[in-house]
C-alpha cells in the first residue's frame, strides 16, 4: 500500500476512475462507475473504495489563483496562489504565494525583514515539509 501522504485527493481519485472507465469502454469493456472506483482502490493497494476514501481523507484541493490564508514563520497572512506544481514523488507540491500585505519574518524588535512573495514545498495537508526551530511548519496554507 502506498503511504497515505502519496494518495491524491478524493476528487482526483474519482477522475482516475472516470478516465479508466472511459478507456475500457473504448476497448469494448463495459464497467459501472462503482466497479471503476473499486479498481482504482485496488491499484492503490487497498481492498475497497471506502478504505481508499478513508485513507485519502480531506486533502486540500488548491489551484493557481485561489485565495488562501494561513501562517508563514508564525505570522498570519492572506494571499493568492501564484504557482503550484506537483513534485516528482506525488506527495508534495511546490507552492508560490503572493501575500496581500508583506509579512515580517523577523521576531526581533530591533529590525524587520518583510516578505510578500514566498515559495515552499507543502504536503497534501497544506503544511510545509520544513519546520522552524520550535518544530512548527514554516508554512501552513488554508483555503479561504
Amino acid at each position: 500500500m502506498k503511504n497515505d501522504q502519496e494518495i491524491a485527493p478524493i476528487e482526483e481519485l474519482k477522475a482516475q476512475a472516470k478516465r479508466l472507465r472511459g478507456k475500457l469502454r473504448d476497448t469494448g469493456a463495459e464497467l459501472s462507475h462503482a466497479q471503476a472506483l473499486e479498481l482504482v482502490a485496488h491499484q492503490h493497494g487497498v481492498r475497497d473504495w471506502n478504505t481508499l476514501v478513508a485513507r485519502a481523507g480531506n486533502r486540500l484541493h488548491l489551484r493557481v489563483g485561489d485565495r488562501v490564508s494561513g501562517d508563514y514563520l508564525g505570522q498570519p497572512f492572506t494571499g493568492e496562489i501564484r504557482g503550484l506544481t506537483v513534485m516528482g514523488d506525488g506527495a508534495h507540491r511546490r507552492i508560490t504565494l503572493h501575500f496581500d500585505q508583506p509579512v515580517d519574518v523577523v521576531t526581533f524588535d530591533s529590525f524587520s525583514a518583510f516578505r510578500q512573495r514566498v515559495s515552499s514545498v507543502i504536503g497534501w495537508d497544506g503544511r510545509s515539509t520544513r519546520c522552524t526551530s520550535d518544530g512548527r511548519p514554516q508554512l501552513v496554507v488554508r483555503p479561504v
